[in-house]
């Protein structure tokens, strides 16, 4: 039976064979996918591994006494919106542990870069960047020690005094080759990993590879009537229910394989590519992309067996009963019972919401939130077909136009087949307003900057429990600074340790402790820096509250408070901050940076641009995620909506053909087939864009009190340009009518 099911796939001629071509090549795009997204998720999981060493300061590790020290001290810097991770080093013997990624460690006045970082060096003129590393560059770091390509790294060679006193220096016998747990703020890499890791693999699991199944099916459904009325001719020539089982699963799987095998091949040349993509901020090296056994097997094994599967469930009316096909029997409509796990969803979400509380910890609001977002994902596509059908009902009510009277007719008659072919676009349309609704609404409530997210540069220290800078800032210093071409001013902010002086604080982020003391600033100082307040008249010293200094927002008509202090007590008061105003440009910036990075090595010198980027850090990483989600999930919806609407109109052309010859004119047929399709993706769209602003407001109001903000323009031209291509998808298509409804196609066959 199976030899003879191999035959029969194949000996229909021409039409037969571009059957199965079709439905290989489609499976073959799908599993490369497929294949790229395990594949991407494995990368994460290795990079992850390599960034480890840099955790090797971390309290928490334990040591081993039989091997000299090395002082070690893991610090951050920035270079135009970069971040770059340093680790001074100190050997105190021969057998000192080396990083990964070195053959020996750098002496004294020597450091090691990586590639990217080497090449930034170079390119960069040396008082914006190269002379913030003391010596000569010794070499680059391997890449076994490096995350990825674009990663910027740099161990430097210093002397054990030079490390002994500074802050975060810690003697260590062993290089971390795990995370130490727990870890906080002593761990610097950069790895996605616990709950992140979670998020990341559970948002490409339901946006990414379930669309890519839903593609794969359609596409092995294509013909599916056609085939129907063959299988049925053979149960009423005696052909027994197993044995149509038998062929129909054959015919499936045998297509499904070979287009699995190509799918293969198709990963294989596209890896370079996948490898481009910043999956999670960086790129990844295209050696990360790795499959492991199971996954390449299940995928192996698993596509063919689904598409049989597929087929077998798809022939159930003809296994019952061959006249059920024959005879064209309509489908039973779906019942209301579609709506539960969508509302079971949302309803999962709201209990958040009315409860008034969440989960203290972070693996606690994963387990609490990520379910409902699944569920409702999965609801949208289980209540696809009654929505599609309770929305063509109501056109129909209100309809007399013979185009749409057909095409709604047919909608609410068989609504699974017709949702089928939008299910995709509706699963992206969700995932991209959930995602983009949320990190719109953190990025308005958390602070944006006003016009000058590049002017200001910040040394700081004291307020955040660090030593302050010194007793005065040296006058040499002060003098270079200002002297850089587009600095604009500059303001030393003064540590108050009498407490003069009394301001409301005002916190950039709930959570954010205010200091105990207002800071003072010289209303001098405040006058060259006035995007953070203005002195009242005639003072000469003000109160002012630090965080005010690094927020994200300007505050220039802020008045602050004046201090009873004079401005020569001021000047003798620890410094706190060392903050400085400029044009903007990057020159300016980096200039500053530099001088005051050489000046206080100990210490970070910021631009707020940074503090925003170290405290939106994790939402970047989910907006680059989203970003290849729908770019990926929206050529994958387009496919699938391209295959479904060629396979209805290959299953149909036989009814179009007899409609011609009664006299209906091409034109009403094209219109019938582009309100058939159009119709669902529209209405169930607005279902699915509605759902996502719904859940994402109540995941906001729940985990963070947001309200919901409108997403900017941006979001709703990106909505309907994937509205408007899905339309354009379904029109070229139309031309093909003419084609397959020619009288040839009338005749029984």
């Amino acid at each position: 039976m199976i030899a003879f099911a191999l035959r029969l796939a194949v000996s229909g001629g021409r039409e037969a064979v571009a059957r199965l071509v079709m439905i290989a090549a489609a499976v073959a795009v799908g599993v490369a996918l497929l294949l790229s997204a395990f594949a991407s998720m494995n990368a994460v999981e290795r990079s992850n591994q390599r960034q480890m060493w840099l955790d090797t300061g971390a309290a928490s590790r334990t040591e081993q006494a039989s091997v000299a020290p090395l002082w070690w001290r893991p610090h951050g810097d920035y270079y135009d919106g970069s971040s770059l991770t340093e680790v001074d080093v100190a050997a105190t013997g021969p057998d000192s542990p080396v990083p990964p990624g070195l053959t020996h460690l750098p002496a004294p006045g020597e450091y090691y870069a990586s590639p990217a970082l080497a090449r930034l060096i170079r390119d960069t003129p040396a008082d914006q960047l190269g002379n913030r590393f003391p010596g000569r560059l010794a070499g680059t770091i391997g890449d076994a020690a490096l995350a990825s390509p674009d990663s910027l790294i740099a161990v430097i060679g210093r002397t054990p005094a030079q490390i002994k006193g500074a802050p975060g220096a810690r003697a260590v016998t062993t290089i971390a080759g795990t995370r130490p747990s727990p870890c906080d703020n002593e761990c610097w890499d950069k790895a996605v990993r616990g709950d992140a890791m979670t998020l990341i693999s559970a948002v490409v699991a339901g946006a990414l590879i379930f669309p890519v199944l839903i593609f794969i099916a359609t596409a092995t459904r294509l013909s599916a009537a056609t085939r129907e009325q063959r299988y049925a001719s053979m149960r009423l020539v005696g052909a027994t229910p197993r044995q149509v089982s038998v062929i129909s699963a054959v015919e499936s799987a045998l297509a499904a394989a070979a287009g699995t095998m190509v799918g293969f091949g198709l990963y294989a040349a596209l890896r370079p590519l996948v490898a481009t993509i910043s999956f999670t901020g960086q790129r990844f090296f295209p050696s990360d992309l790795t499959l492991s056994a199971p996954q390449a097997l299940g995928i192996v094994v698993g596509v063919p067996v689904a598409a049989a599967i597929a087929a077998r469930l798809a022939l159930r009316r003809v296994t019952v009963s061959p006249l059920g096909v024959t005879r064209r029997v309509t489908p039973r409509p779906p019942r209301a019972w579609r709506l539960i796990p969508l509302l079971a969803g949302l309803a999962e979400l709201a209990y958040f919401v009315f409860a008034g509380h969440r989960p203290a910890t972070g693996n606690g609001q994963t387990a609490a939130y990520l379910p409902g977002f699944l569920v409702v994902m999965l609801g949208l596509v289980i209540a696809g077909p009654w929505l599609t059908m309770t929305v063509a009902r109501a056109v129909a009510r209100r309809t007399r136009r013979p185009a749409a009277l057909i095409a709604v007719r047919r909608l609410a008659d068989d609504p699974k087949a017709g949702f089928r072919a939008v299910s995709g676009l509706v699963l992206a349309l969700f995932v991209t307003t959930a995602t983009v609704s949320i990190i719109g609404t953190i990025n308005h409530n958390r602070g944006t900057l006003d016009g000058d997210r590049q002017t200001r540069t910040v040394v700081e220290a004291g307020a955040l429990g660090e030593a302050p800078l010194a007793g005065t800032v040296p006058t040499r210093l002060l003098t270079e600074v200002r002297a850089i071409p587009g600095v604009r001013g500059l303001a030393v902010v003064h540590a108050n340790p009498d407490g003069v002086g009394k301001v409301v604080h005002r916190r950039v982020h709930p959570g954010d402790p205010p200091p105990d003391a207002p800071a003072l600033v010289t209303c001098s100082d405040l006058a060259q820096t006035p995007m953070v307040g203005r002195c009242p008249a005639g003072a000469g010293v003000t109160a002012v509250d630090f965080y005010a200094f690094v927020s994200l927002q300007s505050h220039p008509s802020l008045p602050w408070p004046a201090a009873a202090i004079s401005t020569a007590a001021v000047a003798k008061l620890p410094v706190q901050l060392v903050y400085v105003a400029t044009d903007g440009s990057t020159a300016a910036m980096e200039r500053v940076r530099t001088l005051l990075t050489i000046a206080y090595p100990h210490q970070q010198a910021q631009t707020v641009g940074d503090w925003g980027t170290d405290l939106q850090q994790e939402l970047a990483g989910w907006r680059q995620l989203a970003d290849v989600v729908l770019l990926t999930t929206l050529p994958i919806a387009g496919c699938s909506l391209a295959v479904s609407v060629v396979a209805g109109l290959s299953d149909r052309r036989r009814p179009f053909a007899l409609l011609r010859l009664t006299g209906a004119p091409l034109r009403l047929l094209q219109r019938v087939v582009g309100l058939e399709s159009a119709l669902p993706l529209l209405a169930v769209s607005a279902i699915a864009i509605g759902t996502g602003f719904a859940a994402s407001a109540m995941f906001l109001t729940s985990q963070m009190h947001y309200d919901l903000v409108s997403p900017d323009p941006a979001y709703y031209a990106l909505v309907a340009g994937g509205l408007a291509a899905a339309l354009g998808i379904i029109a070229s298509t139309l031309p093909l009518l003419r084609r397959i409804t020619g009288p040839e196609s009338a005749r029984n066959g």
